[in-house]
C-alpha cells in the first residue's frame, strides 16, 4: 500500500508560478513511475507530466517549456514546478504512482489539490 498526499495548490494570477508537492508513504520502495494529472471542470483527467524511477520525463504538449516534474527519491516526494501559468491550467491536480512488487502491480492516487489561475 502507498499513500500520496499533495500540497501546494492555490490561487495565482496568470503568468505566476506554483510548486506542487506529493509526499509518498507506505511501500515506497515499490514505486516506479510517478506522474501528475489534472482534471478541469467538465473535462476528463489528463496526463500533465510523468517521470520514471530513472528520471526520464515526458510532458503534455500544453505544458512543455512551462512545467517541470522532478522527484526526490530520498524524501519520497514528487514535485511539479509550474511557471507562466495560464487560466486554462485551472484544474484539480492529482499525483499518481505506479507501484510494483513481485507479482503485485497497482496505481495509486492522491486526493488532489486545486490550482486556480485568474486572468
Amino acid at each position: 500500500q502507498v499513500q500520496l498526499v499533495e500540497s501546494g495548490g492555490g490561487l495565482v494570477q496568470a503568468g505566476g508560478s506554483l510548486r506542487l508537492s506529493c509526499a509518498a508513504s507506505g511501500d515506497t520502495i515499490c514505486i516506479s513511475a510517478m506522474g501528475w494529472y489534472r482534471q478541469a471542470p467538465g473535462k476528463g483527467r489528463e496526463l500533465v507530466a510523468a517521470i520514471t524511477s530513472g528520471g526520464s520525463t515526458n510532458y503534455a504538449d500544453s505544458v512543455k517549456g512551462r512545467f517541470t516534474i522532478s522527484r526526490d527519491n530520498a524524501k519520497n516526494t514528487l514535485y511539479l514546478q509550474m511557471n507562466s501559468l495560464k487560466p486554462e491550467d485551472t484544474a484539480v491536480y492529482y499525483c499518481n504512482a505506479f507501484v510494483g512488487c513481485g507479482s503485485y502491480y497497482s496505481y495509486y492516487w492522491g486526493q488532489g489539490t486545486q490550482v486556480t489561475v485568474s486572468s
